[in-house]
């Protein structure tokens, strides 16, 4: 009876142990974002609202890729198409280029839709 008690409390132990590994391992730090998002998404919503200015708007993701890249972070999908987009809304042709260049760069799966944006941006 007791070869069975100190056996039992071997396989709790054992557990308990298991146990304690996956709870250290839960509670390790997460992996870093794969993007920084650094107000990107509010500039979205108040370009597709109205709310503010194309300026106004190219100044704060401006901003925002500044911090990003200070923090070694990589713009997310859609960042340089967006603020591309910005650029040629307000006459901008060259750094609308540059900014369709470069999401289509990071991004090599916009190329086509990238290439079509830089065909019609010359018109």
């Amino acid at each position: 009876m007791k070869q069975r008690s100190n056996r039992l409390r071997g396989v709790t132990l054992a557990g308990m142990a298991a146990a304690g590994v996956i709870m250290v391992g839960c509670a390790s730090p997460s992996t870093p974002p794969l993007y920084g998002w650094e107000g990107y998404q509010p500039q979205v919503y108040d370009n597709l609202q109205g709310k503010s200015s194309p300026d106004a708007q190219i100044d704060a993701l401006e901003k925002s890729l500044q911090q990003m890249r200070g923090k070694g972070e990589r713009p997310p999908p859609g960042f340089h198409a967006h603020l591309g987009a910005l650029y040629a809304s307000v006459g901008k042709g060259q750094q609308a280029q540059q900014e369709l260049l470069a999401e289509k760069e990071a991004f090599p799966e916009s190329s086509a839709y990238m290439d079509f944006l830089l065909k019609n941006l010359t018109r």
